[in-house]
This record gives C-alpha cells, structure tokens and sequence, in this order.
C-alpha cells in the first residue's frame, strides 16, 4: 500500500484517523494553556515544563499496571472510556483557584490512562491495515497530528491571549469530549485482540517477553531516549521565548509534518535503512546552535529542520512491528509509546532543572548534546539487530512460536 487513496478505502481508518487528529488538538491546545498557567502562577521554568510534558513520567506507572488492557479490552470501548476520562479531568484543571499540586495531582492521574491511549489506538491501526498498510497509515496520522499542532498552538495561544488559560482548558474538554464520541459512533465493535483477563501480573509478564528480546532492547531505547532529550528542549519554548513559544511550536509540528510526509509516503523501501541513521541525528545536532542563543527567526528555522528527525520514529516503529508478534502489537507499540512519552517527561525534567541553574539556550544545547551522544552510542546495537539468524519473522528474536502473555516461555 503506497498511495493515500488506497489508505482511506481501508474500512475504519477515516474514523480511527479523525478520533487521533482531535485527540491530537485537544491535548495541544490544553497543554499550551496549562504551562502557560502554571509559568504564570509560579515563574518557574521547571513547574512550567513539568505543566507541558511531565504527566508522561505517570505513563511508567500505567505502563507497569494497566497496559495489558490494550489488547485485552474492546478497542472502541477502551478508546471511549480514556477520552471521556481525559473531558472530565481537563475541565477540573479549570476550575478557579485550583492549587498547583492539585494540578499536578489531576495530570498524574491522566498520564497513568494515557498509557493506554498509544496501544490501542496504533494496535487497532495494525489490525484494520494490512501489513504493508502500518507506514503510510501511521504516518497520516503523524502528519494530522503535526497540522492540528500547528493550528492547535496557534488557536491555543490566540484564546490564551484574548480569553485566559481556564477558558481554553474548557475548549479542550470540549475537544476531548468530541473524540470519545467519534470513538462510540465511528468506530465498529470490535473483540480484543488477546485472551485473558488483564491484570498487573499479565502486563508485566508481556513486557518481560518483549524486553527480553536483545534486538528489540536497542530499538525500545532509541525509540525513547534520544527523543525524550529533544523534548527536553521544546519544553523550554516557553521561558526562552514567553510571547512567541506557540510560533516555536507551531515551526517543530511543521518541521514533524514535513518529515512525516516524506519518509512515509515518498521514501522507498531500500532506502529507509540508510536514512535512519541520519534522520535520528538530524533530530539533535541543529539544537546545538542555541547555545549561541539565537534570534527567533533563526531559532524557528532551526527548529523546524531539528524536527524532520522525529520521522526516524517511523521506521523505528515498522522495525518494531517486524520483531514483534501480532498478538502482542497492541502491547509492543503501547510500551514503545509510554516510554517515549515517559522520557520526555524525563526530559522535560532535566532541561527544566539545568534552566534553573544556567541560561535557557545553553540548556537547551546539553540536552542536544547529550541525545546526540546518546544516539550514537546507541547506532550499532540497532543495526546489528537486522537480519539476526535463527530468528523467526515476527518472532521478537525468539526462536520459534512466542506465547502470549500469560503463558510460560520455555
């Protein structure tokens, strides 16, 4: 499957795909309000960033406990329930007077369903695509998700300016409200695709079969980590340029789009594994300029070209996919997407904590720095994860039949 019109023939992707572009809105214009609040409230760059991107920490949390659901539960149902949760919180961080640590209190609460959110969603795309179809169909919704940033930071930062940060917290239940009725009445019903009952004791049991896969170890890692250091940096927008963060932005989903667009739809196979290794520079290197703290033209430019790196997620997730059975898709992408999301909660701690002690460019600079060591460090194991003998297509790198979580691996 190579062409858009064939994607959007595929029974339930139009659905699905318009659940994950409100979704995509909702969370950034309330994320944009929240930090914008909390930096407001407090002054403080760390409390800001942690506003933005640290409920991702909780997604550990979810990740431990309530991930087995992503394949064990219906997936409209699960889709359903999350937003819904998702509108009711979002409109409590709206209520005046609510106190910082019962902001926080509320975030850490959602982060631990949103866990949820990334395996569902992405294994119910695996499943209604076919095989050749999960590329190109997670990238549309990467690059919806890169448009309705760009709209939603600008919209986000125009009702911040003309209403206030409570207000546009509102818009966003709304937005969520209207996601988990696309999810009720778009999607069909649909059994889950794993037995069993999910539990704590099944989710660590699925992790345990999926990291103790050595070639799967290394594209988990650089799947989360050098990402999450990137998103360190974007969460500093805000205190390096306070009037113009929703432009900064607005300029890295540009930058997102574009890379989306291109490797997903125009790249040919042959060439992916040769890109990779630069895409996943590109997405660090061009940061080092703000240690030199640069004017905003130059700091939207740089940031925009920094952001056609987050493509390498996308061959990194098909490298997944191929090393994973389809039985524990759900799972597999669920746990890639709570740690990514948890590292850049991890991220987003560490530049706000080094922004504390030095200037917000020059933070900015070491956490590129650092994920661009990282990255490297990190190169050979991916690489010399392809092609490992012995393995069996989908398989995970174990040889012969996996089993599902909850059955002994022998």
């Amino acid at each position: 499957m190579r062409t858009y019109r064939e994607l959007f023939r595929q029974p339930e992707f139009t659905p699905l795909f318009l659940v994950a572009s409100t979704r995509s809105a909702a969370q950034t214009v309330t994320g944009l309000a929240l930090g914008v609040h909390i930096y407001s409230a407090t002054g403080s760059p760390l409390l800001s960033s942690l506003a933005m991107f640290g409920p991702s920490l909780a997604q550990l949390i979810g990740a431990s406990t309530l991930l087995s659901a992503a394949d064990r539960v219906p997936p409209r149902a699960a889709l359903t329930g999350i937003w819904l949760v998702f509108a009711v919180a979002t409109a409590i961080q709206a209520i005046p007077g609510l106190p910082v640590g019962a902001s926080f209190a509320v975030l850490l609460t959602l982060g631990m369903f949103a866990s949820l959110s990334g395996g569902v969603t992405y294994g119910l795309l695996h499943e209604i695509l076919p095989k050749d179809g999960f590329l190109i169909g997670r990238s549309v919704i990467n690059m919806s998700n890169g448009a309705t940033q760009i709209l939603g930071f600008a919209a986000g930062g125009l009702l911040v300016t003309l209403l206030s940060p409570p207000v546009t917290l509102l818009v966003g239940a709304g937005m969520f409200l209207a996601a988990a009725a696309l999810a009720r009445f778009g999607l069909s019903r649909r059994p889950a695709r794993a037995q069993g009952r999910a539990s704590i004791a099944a989710t660590w049991r699925t992790n345990g079969v999926l990291w103790s896969s050595r070639p799967r170890r290394y594209v988990y890692l650089m799947l989360c980590v050098p990402n999450g250091l990137i998103v360190g940096c974007e969460s500093l927008y805000v205190p390096y340029e306070p009037a113009y963060a929703g432009l900064l932005f607005a300029s890295a989903a540009g930058g997102m789009l574009v890379g989306d667009t291109v490797v997903g739809r125009f790249v040919p196979t042959r060439w992916r594994v040769r890109g990779g290794p630069m895409l996943r520079l590109l997405l660090a290197a061009p940061y080092l300029v703000f240690f030199l703290r640069p004017p905003l033209g130059v700091a939207v430019g740089v940031v925009f070209v920094a952001s056609i790196g987050f493509a390498a997620t996308l061959l990194l997730q098909e490298r997944l996919l191929a090393l994973t059975p389809d039985t524990l898709s759900g799972h597999a992408l669920g746990l890639h997407g709570s740690g990514m999301l948890a590292m850049q909660g991890v991220g987003a701690a560490l530049a706000g904590a080094v922004a504390q002690v030095v200037p917000v460019g020059v933070a900015m600079g070491v956490m590129a720095g650092v994920s661009v060591v990282v990255t490297l460090g990190l190169e050979r194991g991916v690489r010399a994860g392809r092609g490992i003998p012995g393995e069996v297509p989908g398989s995970g790198g174990v040889p012969g039949p996996v089993p599902v979580a909850g059955e002994a691996v022998s």
